[in-house]
């Protein structure tokens, strides 16, 4: 998922509202990779319910780590010499931009996931690892602001300003690209809280995951 975001981001999405809203209007924008970001944060509140605060850490800075093998690989293939000039230009003009949306990712990822972690363990020690509920929704939403806010203000403004790849987008589509993805990752921390507790309780049943002391904090 979150390889697919890198490639997948700068599309922006427009999508139609059967009402107008404050600041979005009568359509949501949003980067094509919002679906495809939001589901690591499912995959991680997962993980964390399944296997504790410290492996959960681990598995977010490797995925932080593929940022930058993603990174190579693309722009090596953009540098390579072409057989079609034409073709490479468009190919160079679709995937290029790309470098800004993994720079504002790598920084939003990197913030944003150590963040949803720490919150959702705070709340499982204050709640005796009940509330399942309560923690994938509160560290979901608190760390898809400061994920959202950061991203578009790198991939979109500070990126294509300082490097010169692409243009910086205007700040009114700016502020409604924040608004609009993060409207849609509440949405989904809301919407997926049901799959949470299921593949939680799936994966529990078939012997996965350390079982919660209520006496000692899970790490």
């Amino acid at each position: 998922a979150l390889v697919t975001a890198q490639l997948t981001a700068t599309k922006l999405l427009a999508v139609p509202l059967p009402f107008a809203l404050p600041v979005v209007g009568s359509e949501v924008v949003m980067p094509g990779a919002a679906l495809a970001y939001a589901l690591t944060f499912f995959a991680s509140d997962c993980y964390s319910e399944l296997y504790g605060k410290r492996a959960t850490q681990t598995m977010v800075n490797v995925a932080f780590a593929m940022n930058f093998v993603l990174l190579a690989l693309v722009w090596s293939t953009v540098l390579a010499p072409a057989l079609d000039p034409e073709f490479a230009a468009q190919f160079a003009a679709v995937l290029a931009p790309g470098t800004n949306v993994v720079l504002g990712s790598l920084l939003a990822y990197l913030v944003s996931q150590n963040w949803d972690v720490v919150v959702f363990h705070r709340i499982r020690e204050y709640t005796d690892g009940e509330m399942l509920w309560l923690r994938n929704v509160a560290s979901t939403a608190s760390s898809q602001a400061v994920d959202t806010v950061i991203f578009v203000g790198v991939a979109f403004v500070l990126a294509p300003s300082l490097l010169g790849i692409g243009q910086p987008t205007p700040l009114s589509v700016v502020v409604s690209l924040v608004v609009g993805q993060y409207l849609l990752k509440l949405l989904i921390a809301v919407l997926d809280t049901p799959f949470v507790y299921g593949v939680v309780g799936y994966l529990r049943s078939r012997g996965h995951g350390v079982t919660y002391d209520r006496s000692t904090t899970v790490d």
